[in-house]
């Protein structure tokens, strides 16, 4: 269902401005100004000195930042308000510094979205894939998945269940939580070889280096080996076209036990594929940065699952901050 907005002169000046303030963000954040303040620069100067940036431009920014609401100024001081102490400070455990600066790299190729409408086609290299943006998308997709992964793991039942694959898993996040969850469940995390020290690095941080290992894989070139009572498969839908879909949950159904569940946790849209606005929206930046890449309706994944075999499919209660949901379904005995 599309999103109920009375549309003016003003209401419509402001969402084209609004990149004004994202790009205030992503420079306070890119130049560690929260960081700075935190740590006591409190005056324009100080945080010039100390960052080696001009007093002109630090101050102009500075006074944005407060405008916005997230620092407050008294007479020369500016200091974080609580939220940009808990969320935009590095040294804080839910700093959101890196999927802002995920979506920095995006800046660009969003810029010439129309390019890609004409012609279908991305009009730039994935950010997740380019060196400048790989620590950020990684560890952006870390952070998020931290603050959900916890709630997921409690809300879906995997008692009795024995071993969890997590294609594409990353750093492994729900794999971690998934077992945290369950003392008896083990995993094992499918990605590329590059993501291995950080999977390794993160799984061993949880003290699950005994139950959760990694296998190198590409899930669109690589045969999966193992068998798995559970599969998880959380955001990779979306980068692909339908023919890759289907492949990738086909490739997850042949290594999973009769009577096993596949988990689809992605932006799912409705049938209607107009809303929710971020799924929709999701799916420009899936056409800008991938070649087929998109977001897809319940109905498209219920299709999907049913021609690999699977049946008993159910959309989950939950609801992630960015509209994200889970279906799950199941392999015949």
């Amino acid at each position: 269902m599309a999103r109920n907005e009375e549309w003016d002169v003003g209401a419509l000046l402001r969402l084209s401005g609004s990149y004004w303030e994202t790009c205030t963000l992503h420079a306070a954040v890119k130049l560690d100004l929260f960081s700075a303040i935190e740590e006591g620069s409190s005056r324009p100067e100080q945080i010039a000195e100390r960052s080696r940036l001009h007093l002109r431009g630090v101050t102009t920014l500075l006074n944005a930042l407060a405008a916005m609401g997230l620092l407050v100024k008294s007479g020369e001081d500016y200091a974080n308000v609580e939220a940009s102490r808990s969320l935009l400070v590095k040294s804080s455990p839910q700093y959101l510094g890196h999927m802002i600066m995920h979506h920095h790299h995006l800046v660009e190729a969003w810029s010439r979205l129309d390019q890609s409408v004409r012609s279908g086609n991305p009009v730039g290299k994935n950010a997740s894939e380019q060196e400048a943006g790989r620590e950020s998308f990684l560890m952006g997709m870390f952070t998020l998945a931290m603050g959900i992964a916890p709630r997921i793991a409690k809300e879906i039942d995997l008692s009795g269940r024995k071993h969890l694959l997590d294609l594409g898993g990353g750093p492994g996040t729900y794999a971690i939580h998934f077992c945290l969850e369950n003392p008896t469940l083990k995993a094992t995390i499918a990605d590329l070889s590059t993501t291995r020290p950080f999977a390794e690095k993160t799984v061993d941080r949880f003290n699950l280096s005994d139950r959760i290992d990694f296998v190198p894989s590409n899930y669109l070139e690589d045969d999966l080996k193992g068998r798995y009572d559970v599969a998880w498969l959380s955001h990779i839908l979306h980068g692909e076209g339908p023919d890759g879909c289907r492949m990738i949950i086909e490739k997850a159904v042949s290594v999973l036990e009769k009577g096993g569940s596949l988990f689809i946790h992605d932006f799912i849209l409705d049938d209607n594929s107009d809303g929710p606005l971020f799924p929709a929206i999701f799916s420009l930046n899936m056409l800008v940065n991938t070649k087929e890449g998109r977001s897809y309706t319940e109905g498209q994944i219920r299709t999907m699952l049913s021609e690999a075999g699977l049946y008993d499919i159910i959309r989950l209660p939950y609801r992630g901050p960015n509209e994200s949901s889970v279906l799950v379904a199941r392999n015949p005995v």
